[in-house]
């Protein structure tokens, strides 16, 4: 028997583990085309146009709690800089008096 090239339109040998990711793939987008009404899986009717427009909201419009969170994150994370900033300069003026004390050089 003489068989000509491969039909180029015909689906290709699959493996087991191929075939179950094309039908869970295929799951996936016949879920995604539901409407709230038919998907089993939003019980409060909650669909993906919900979610998009949901998500589109709370992109273009922050909530005043994450803002008024950020401002006092801001704040302290300022008040935080500022202690060690006055820790720090307060060791390097100390170094400086202990030094100047007439401590010989090479002994700190």
């Amino acid at each position: 028997m003489d068989q000509g090239p491969p039909n180029l339109l015909s689906p290709p040998e699959l493996t087991p583990l191929e075939q179950e990711v094309l039908d869970e793939y295929e799951r996936l987008a016949e879920n995604m085309k539901k409407t709230p009404l038919e998907a089993d899986f939003f019980p409060l009717g909650f669909g993906w146009p919900q979610l998009a427009s949901t998500l589109e909201h709370l992109a273009s419009n922050p909530s005043a709690e994450i803002l008024d969170g950020l401002r006092d994150l801001e704040r302290k994370t300022s008040l935080a800089f500022t202690l060690l900033k006055a820790s720090v300069y307060s060791i390097v003026l100390q170094q400086e008096i202990d030094w100047g004390d007439g401590a010989p050089a090479g002994q700190y």
